[in-house]
């Protein structure tokens, strides 16, 4: 066995010596195509008889042997014969002119022996003092060499050209294998095996020579000492030469199958890469005992540096199509995770988050899905998804147990951690039906805290990678926050609707004697409760208390002074002597109010009234800075009730006095707040007070109802502002007064209330 260097730069020459300038590769390519070697025979007569021959001759026919002086040229080598040399001979022979040969082909030899040579030769005719012809000189330079170096040398430049256009790899490396043993003068098999990318075992990449079970074999060997040629050299990172299978200790475990095959011999270089990384072997196997020439080992280190490159533009292919491939599949799980995060955000109920993040896994992640949740106590499956409804129906039947240690998604619920399995989940399910081969089941968290999961399920050979736990734990993770969003969000409008429910303003009643109807409508989408309020409630002895205000701001703040005013007047009016003293009780409670409920100021217009006999109503009123109460009798005309009175909620002692006065039947009694008169129109001009005042002569003519009046208002404010959202709160409340007859009861009072969204 003999090891050589290989692959490693070549040592500087002596620079004295002759060959100082020399590079390695020069050497290297004198070495594989030869020098050109003058070959020379003398012939003598007819018959050719060698007289003298040079060393090169001798060598280049086949050796001392072949060529002796005093015998025929066509007997020493009859191989000729045929080949048209020696009819030439005799041409040259015969008529005294010289012949010249370029490239010309001869096979030396016979049998296995055989060689195909070329040589660029001259035949000279020779004379004697007389001029007469006495034998033939041979002149010539073997060019075997040079023209196997031009077929080399095209052969490499073809396989250069397919590495260039990125030829698949194996296609290169068989093509390379083929050339050299196509080329080799002596017959020779070439494998080549690629490393791992750790570097640690070795893989079939051509052989074509070989046989298939020897490839088979050798297809993943571990690199290291004593591993065959190829492992040894790989592991050593330099040529290791055994020239013996049969007696070289390497090949102690691969021998019978080196003898199976047929092979004694095997020289292997390292294929490395231009960062010193092992990048496979090259091997060139011999069926005899064989050690290699230097020509042999030039041969191997061009083609293993042809590998190298090969196979370096094959990895750096991969990585670029591998980077594009991760590239394009974050691309995806980005966008995947953007169309999921955007239907979990889609609505605000908290189970159609759940059943929105089922469908988003199945089937993108798994072919079924499952969500529970914890509550109160107990696990709840709130979200399936399935490719059909029954399917569906079997995943919704099954109920997890909250405190089973042998159930899967009680472990999750306790640990917080994910699971996953090639295998059904343990536990009962309807597992057996559903064809279930494996799970993965992700925990919802909310701070660390574990409310719920959801499982994946696999089916037939579905698997679940590293990289489908990863998408589910995120897409889980943005569902977890998405239904916790959902989850408050649908307790927080549970609790504003029962807080509202204390908020909102009533019902009118049926009162005795009087018509009342109301328009309510706070400014801004989805408000139910504004700034301005009304009330309508009994009081002791047939007595009735009204009301209609307005408070400084809107929003919540406006709405919890709206309900003050409303309770503490309620509170109050049964145990006072009369508006002025409520209207007080009501500023001293604002006074008091805390600062975060707010320091805006009041305008009201408080009152009780009272059925008089024969018809009407008897009416004391307080007026606090509100605007003033219009007066409508049963001709339509339209005069204001002017009373004084001071805002409440600013001082501890406003001035407060109280207005009497009497509606006859079929007159009106509107109050209304400043949202009415100052809606404006496209050029921000107001309504204002005199166009109210118009609007309701002009459509109120004879008798009418409140409900009339209400109807006359809100259709006069709609065609003024075109029908606009409007900037600030309004609100009306109309006292009509009915006759005798219509309050013992026998003509129900008209108690309609207008829509909020009517005007």
């Amino acid at each position: 066995m003999t090891r050589v260097p290989e692959q490693q730069p070549r040592e500087a020459a002596d620079p004295d010596s002759e060959g100082a300038h020399d590079t390695g590769a020069e050497h290297d390519l004198r070495t594989l195509f030869g020098q050109s070697t003058a070959v020379f025979a003398s012939l003598a007569g007819p018959a050719h008889m060698v007289e003298a021959a040079n060393a090169a001759f001798i060598a280049a026919v086949g050796g001392g042997d072949r060529v002796r002086t005093g015998k025929p040229i066509g007997q020493l080598l009859p191989e000729l014969a045929g080949q048209g040399f020696l009819e030439l001979l005799d041409r040259v022979y015969r008529t005294g002119r010289p012949y010249t040969g370029q490239d010309a082909r001869v096979l030396l030899g016979t049998g296995p022996d055989a060689r195909e040579a070329f040589f660029d030769f001259i035949y000279e005719p020779r004379f004697d003092a007389g001029g007469n012809v006495t034998g033939v000189r041979v002149i010539g330079v073997e060019t075997t060499q040079v023209k196997q170096a031009q077929r080399l040398t095209a052969e490499h430049r073809a396989l250069l050209e397919e590495i260039a256009r990125q030829a698949p790899l194996d296609q290169v490396l068989e093509g390379m294998a083929r050339t050299i043993e196509d080329l080799a003068a002596e017959e020779v098999l070439v494998s080549v095996l690629l490393a791992d990318t750790d570097g640690r075992h070795l893989r079939h990449g051509a052989a074509p020579s070989l046989p298939d079970f020897y490839n088979k074999a050798i297809d993943g060997i571990a690199t290291g000492d004593g591993v065959g040629s190829c492992g040894t050299a790989a592991h050593r990172r330099e040529m290791v030469v055994v020239s013996d299978i049969a007696t070289d200790p390497y090949w102690d475990d691969f021998r019978d199958l080196a003898e199976a095959a047929g092979l004694a011999a095997c020289w292997s270089a390292p294929i490395l890469g231009r960062d010193g990384s092992l990048l496979g072997t090259f091997a060139m196997y011999h069926r005899v005992p064989k050690a290699p020439q230097e020509s042999d080992l030039v041969l191997s280190r061009m083609f293993a540096g042809t590998a190298a490159l090969a196979i370096e533009r094959h990895r750096a292919e991969e990585a670029r199509l591998a980077a594009e491939a991760k590239e394009r599949a974050a691309r995806e799980d980005l966008a995947f995770l953007l169309r999921a995060s955007t239907e979990l955000t889609a609505g605000l109920d908290y189970v159609q988050t759940l059943q929105r993040l089922a469908e988003s896994c199945a089937p993108a992640l798994a072919p079924l899905c499952t969500v529970d949740v914890v509550d109160a106590g107990r696990v709840r499956r709130v979200a399936t998804a399935a490719p059909t409804d029954a399917e569906e129906q079997l995943l919704a039947s099954h109920i997890p147990v909250y405190d089973a240690e042998d159930d899967t998604v009680a472990r999750v619920l306790a640990a917080g951690l994910s699971e996953v399995a090639r295998r059904t989940p343990s536990g009962p399910g309807p597992w057996h039906e559903l064809g279930v081969t494996g799970y993965l089941c992700v925990p919802l968290l909310d701070r660390g805290r574990t409310f719920g999961t959801v499982t994946l399920l696999s089916t037939g050979e579905h698997a679940f990678d590293g990289h489908t736990v990863a998408l589910a734990e995120e897409l889980a993770r943005r569902a977890a926050s998405a239904a916790l969003n959902a989850r408050q969000y649908t307790e927080r409008v549970a609790l504003a609707r029962d807080l509202q429910a204390g908020l909102l303003l009533p019902k009118v009643p049926t009162l005795p004697g009087a018509e009342v109807a109301v328009h309510y409508h706070p400014a801004g989408e989805g408000l139910e409760v504004g700034g301005d309020f009304y009330d309508v409630f009994p009081l002791a002895d047939g007595t009735w208390a009204f009301m209609l205000g307005d408070v400084c701001g809107r929003g919540a703040i406006a709405a919890t002074t709206t309900a003050l005013v409303r309770h503490t007047a309620r509170a109050v009016a049964p145990l006072l002597p009369g508006p002025d003293a409520v209207v007080h009780a009501i500023n001293r409670a604002l006074l008091n109010r805390p600062d975060s409920h707010g320091t805006g100021f009041v305008t009201l217009v408080y009152g009780h009234l009272t059925p008089a006999d024969g018809g009407g109503l008897d009416i004391a009123l307080v007026r606090a800075g509100h605007t003033l109460p219009l007066l409508i009798n049963g001709g339509g005309t339209v005069r204001t009730v002017d009373v004084d009175g001071s805002l409440i909620g600013i001082a501890p002692d406003p001035h407060l006095p109280t207005h009497h006065l009497r509606l006859k039947p079929c007159e009106s009694l509107l109050l209304y707040t400043d949202g009415i008169t100052e809606a404006r129109d496209a050029t921000r001009d107001q309504f204002g007070e005199e166009r109210l005042a118009d609007a309701l002569g002009s459509r109120l003519r004879g008798a009418h109802t409140a409900q009339d009046v209400i109807d006359s208002l809100t259709g006069a404010v709609h065609a003024f502002t075109g029908g606009k959202d409007i900037d600030d709160d309004q609100a009306a409340l109309v006292l009509t007064a009915v006759s005798a007859h219509g309050a013992d009861g026998t003509r129900p009072a008209d108690t309609r209330t207008s829509a909020a969204g009517a005007a």
